[in-house]
């Protein structure tokens, strides 16, 4: 996990990830203010360190001098061994109602100089003189430059009388492949329904460091932002990523031919809601999926943080799906014994039977009943094979008080395919009614092939919490409500039978939660 430091108002932005000689570079936001870009080094995304930060806000009268907001760094293709950073600006002038697009370049990662721009500072002058003032404007002016970048009105919204009264042109990235050097961004084409005309942006570079506009990649239809845009290409098959803000997921499309349509399968869900600004980051094993999470539901702006990062495939059927981090199995620590699922209610009438094929039946036929490992866990991995074999309800348990039953509570419909985890417990003596606490912290769904039965993978690491069906994970969110207790199943009016159980124990986090971001 990475997150800010806590006490501090300040919270995690969206990210970008860029791997070089066996290290991960993020770059990211700070909130509120978006005064810098931070940047952050760990060579395995599960532990990071902060070193220097990236990139600041520009002196009063520069295009980018009210804040910073998203990046993408990529090595540049005209100059070997040095990068590009591509950057949204907003001016002070504007009060922040239009975004524009920058860039600045580095040999290292760690220096950035801001590429100069065609751009006037309109500031009266002072009628007083300031000896030892530096030279102004306070950046580097080119009248031949590209930059910032505006959109263009031939294609989209770029005045703010239109639309919202607010430009949207902002989270750039740039893909490169034999046929093409676009950058991409945030945008919004100029007709149709005001909150309908979210687009993928196009620009194309003409000529070192030169862009033109030219029409949208793809426009939904449907959304108002397709904010912090990805494009990779696997098997001969575009995928377009993207963010919305409509319920705060990523999504994905897909093209055989960039300038045939753009599909979408019946599920286009990458990772369910609460994460968010999705970054595509390409190492020696594949591609990688980062973003953000908050906790906060709709805010967005507070308590993020970044979770681990989730390898990103392609199926046979064309359908992309998130796995599993492999770098968690540097993290197991032994495993604990399974043999044994324990009642936690041992005045209610149930019953654990071990089968000859070595799999536990656990049967409940009346209410509500825990069967748990007799250990109590924090930092674990959990994979089983599971059946239900009547129509009653079931599920995972972990870090539950065996007195109060306080924990997380991981609901499974093995024939719809819907999975919810939920944080239940109860708050201190004497709060009447307020005393229950249930928190309902995400849902996920999947396509179930043989309903009744799911092959499940739990994973609680430090605060970060993930469940897959089969190689896919369904659930990735962060709480910290509970932190230690037993873990096992449970049962509600019926029987379940948990075949091949197998749990690791993992090492915690070596820094915590809150430190991660301090190194």
């Amino acid at each position: 996990m990475y997150s800010e430091s806590a006490g501090t108002r300040k919270t995690l932005g969206d990210v970008d990830v860029l791997y070089h000689d066996g290290i991960y570079h993020l770059f990211h936001l700070v909130l509120p203010n978006h005064d810098f870009i931070a940047h952050a080094v760990s060579n395995n995304c599960l532990q990071w360190r902060r070193v220097e930060n990236a990139l600041f806000l520009g002196d009063p009268g520069g295009w980018d001098d009210s804040m910073l907001w998203t990046i993408h760094v990529t090595p540049d293709p005209h100059k070997p061994g040095s990068w590009r950073m591509f950057y949204t600006g907003l001016s002070r002038r504007d009060q922040g109602s239009k975004q524009r697009i920058g860039m600045a370049v580095s040999d290292d990662l760690y220096h950035w100089t801001k590429a100069p721009v065609n751009w006037k500072d309109r500031r009266s002058p002072l009628p007083y003189e300031l000896p030892g003032r530096p030279p102004q404007p306070p950046f580097s002016y080119d009248p031949d430059s590209c930059f910032p970048l505006d959109p263009d009105p031939q294609y989209y919204e770029s005045d703010v009388c239109e639309g919202r009264h607010w430009i949207s042109w902002r989270d750039p990235f740039f893909y490169q492949d034999d046929e093409h050097r676009w950058l991409l961004a945030a945008g919004r084409i100029k007709d149709g329904p005001v909150v309908r005309r979210g687009c993928v942006a196009r620009m194309e570079e003409v000529a070192p460091n030169q862009f033109e506009a030219r029409p949208p990649l793809y426009h939904p239809g449907l959304y108002d932002d397709v904010e912090v845009p990805n494009l990779i290409k696997i098997d001969g098959e575009y995928y377009l990523i993207g963010s919305l803000r409509e319920d705060a997921k990523i999504r994905y499309w897909h093209t055989r031919d960039v300038d045939a349509p753009w599909r979408s399968y019946a599920d286009n869900v990458l990772l369910a809601s609460g994460n968010y600004a999705g970054r595509v980051c390409a190492d020696d094993e594949g591609y990688l999926l980062f973003s953000f999470f908050t906790p906060g539901g709709v805010d967005r702006v507070t308590f993020n943080l970044m979770p681990p990062p989730k390898r990103l495939v392609r199926r046979s059927t064309g359908h992309l799906e998130v796995r599993s981090f492999e770098r968690f199995d540097e993290f197991v620590d032994g495993t604990i014994d399974t043999t044994q699922l324990q009642p936690l209610d041992l005045g209610r009438e149930s019953n654990v039977e071990c089968r000859q094929s070595g799999g536990l039946m656990c049967e409940c036929l009346s209410g509500f009943q825990g069967f748990v490992l007799p250990q109590n866990v924090s930092c674990f991995r959990l994979d089983a094979e599971l059946e239900m074999l009547d129509s009653g309800k079931c599920g995972i348990l972990f870090r539950i008080d065996r007195d109060t039953r306080d924990g997380y509570y991981l609901s499974l419909d093995l024939f719809k395919g819907v999975a919810q985890f939920r944080s239940w417990g109860s708050n201190g003596e004497g709060s009447g009614e307020e005393m229950m606490r249930f928190d309902s912290l995400q849902s996920g769904y999947w396509q179930n092939e043989t309903p009744g039965k799911a092959k499940v993978r739990l994973l609680a690491f430090g605060s970060y919490l993930e469940f897959s069906i089969g190689d896919k994970v369904i659930l990735s969110l962060a709480d910290k409500a509970f932190s230690k207790g037993a873990a096992g199943f449970y049962i509600e009016s019926g029987q379940l039978l948990v075949d091949h159980l197998h749990v690791d124990k993992l090492t915690p986090p070596l820094q915590t939660d809150e430190h991660l971001a301090n190194g």
